[in-house]
């Protein structure tokens, strides 16, 4: 079975590289939604069982056209939404970037008990995050090859989750920035529950 973290769409705030992670949240720019429309296209093949979505509006948004192309719904999800940027929500000055930045390192690190200024520590964001993943598991035949399960979430979070899961991402990886709006990290579940990275935004691993 494979999992794919799907980051969603543009929105104004990612124009304005605005620190936005508070629920609901903006929706999607036009360009954000010709970016969901390009991703159902992208996806239109696959063997996709399963949409599921943050409750971000800007995650729905992304998830719908996919959904509807294969004729599923959009299963709303709890514990993915974006990582909390607590007394940073709302800024985009160099100052809170290099602060979140800073935090994010130190997670990918293990310094998960750091926490975002006035926000959630890594261990409750891993903890909230893997939880969700497990329950979708209890949902999906993991030991089966094929089916595909979607998963429209945030960037910030997902670069982390990625690592939270699966053993062969290297800090190196989350580190790197920014996922693009519908980049994909592609992961699939082995035979002990575990999961392995195949790629990271087309990058094989």
């Amino acid at each position: 079975m494979k999992l794919y973290l799907v980051r969603h769409g543009q929105t104004a705030a990612n124009i304005a590289k605005k620190l936005d992670t508070a629920l609901p949240g903006p929706p999607l720019t036009d360009l954000g939604h010709e970016q969901a429309q390009q991703l159902a296209e992208k996806l239109a093949t696959e063997p996709v069982e399963a949409v599921y979505a943050s409750h971000a509006t800007r995650a729905q948004q992304t998830a719908s056209p996919l959904a509807q192309a294969l004729d599923l719904p959009v299963e709303r999800v709890a514990g993915v939404h974006e990582i909390v940027a607590g007394e940073l929500e709302g800024r985009s000055d160099q100052e809170a970037i290099e602060q979140y930045m800073t935090v994010v390192r130190s997670w990918t690190r293990g310094r998960l008990h750091v926490p975002m200024p006035g926000g959630e520590t890594g261990e409750q964001a891993r903890a909230r995050f893997t939880g969700a993943i497990a329950g979708l598991a209890q949902r999906h035949d993991l030991t089966r090859s094929d089916g595909v399960v979607v998963l429209v979430s945030h960037g910030g979070l997902i670069r982390m989750g990625a690592e939270w899961l699966a053993s062969n991402v290297r800090p190196e990886l989350p580190d790197r920035g920014l996922i693009p709006n519908t980049g994909i990290i592609e992961l699939e579940s082995g035979a002990d529950g575990g999961w392995q990275c195949l790629s990271w935004v087309g990058m094989p691993l």
